[in-house]
């Protein structure tokens, strides 16, 4: 998946990487309700507990983090748990990366590989529905930083 923004790669990683844990909650509370770091100091190894809104059909997951490039402004984590992998997923990788634009903005290059359990296939619409969603907090986020332009500069 890539969307396009206005706004420059560092503000947006830092946007939706190192201060995500506090912005999305304020921003998308129906999405996200609050995070809570269960393991680690917040770096690469880390795990943290992401509960969901009310607006959401699921309760919680926890993210397992890969990798985070602050220079490059790419982050990896992984699913590990919860009612979102729907006993069919062992986990759920994702890799974003933030590129520049020749405008001044950004791409968000976003990839997820979902691991099932045994032989259980993913419908198409379960992932267009997944990706959807992502868009739509990207966006709520991408409107706050416009009418915030001191937020996460």
């Amino acid at each position: 998946m890539e969307v396009t923004t206005s706004i420059p790669p560092a503000r947006m990683f830092k946007a939706f990487v190192l201060e995500a844990d506090t912005l999305i909650p304020k921003v998308v509370p129906n999405a996200i309700q609050h995070v809570e770091l269960v393991e680690g100091d917040g770096g690469v190894g880390s795990i943290k507990k992401l509960t969901f809104g009310e607006g959401s059909q699921f309760k919680y997951v926890k993210h397992k983090i890969e990798g985070i490039d602050n220079e490059n402004f790419t982050y990896k984590y992984s699913i590990i748990e919860g009612d979102a992998l729907m006993h069919t997923l062992e986990k759920i990788s994702y890799e974003t990366k933030f590129v520049a634009s020749p405008d001044g903005g950004s791409i968000c290059k976003s990839t997820s590989k979902y691991f099932t359990i045994g032989d259980i296939e993913i419908k198409e619409e379960e992932i267009k529905a997944g990706k959807e969603k992502a868009l739509g907090m990207y966006k709520a986020v991408e409107a706050y930083l416009l009418a915030n332009p001191d937020v996460c500069n």
